[in-house]
């Protein structure tokens, strides 16, 4: 999967559950080891991309690191508050 891909799947995930879907933004971060998405929502939307005990930002991690990512480097997605 390549970048663009990634962000679409991530966007694609993210965008339904939020009240501001045009606030969702993607960085990428590139480390030696990881390609690490930084994931910004509105602040009224924090809450509903987290869930309640973490369930639906572990759910969405679940898909993002089960996704096989072009080259060496695995992917993190990390919800910027």
């Amino acid at each position: 999967m390549t970048d663009q891909e990634m962000r679409e799947l991530i966007k694609t995930i993210v965008e339904p559950l939020v009240s501001h879907p045009d606030d969702v933004s993607l960085d990428l971060k590139d480390t030696d080891e990881f390609h690490e998405y930084l994931l910004s929502v509105h602040p009224d939307d924090v809450g509903r991309v987290i869930g309640k005990k973490g369930r639906i930002a572990k759910a969405i991690r679940a898909i993002v690191y089960s996704i096989q990512f072009d080259g060496p480097k695995r992917v993190r997605l990390t919800i910027v508050d």
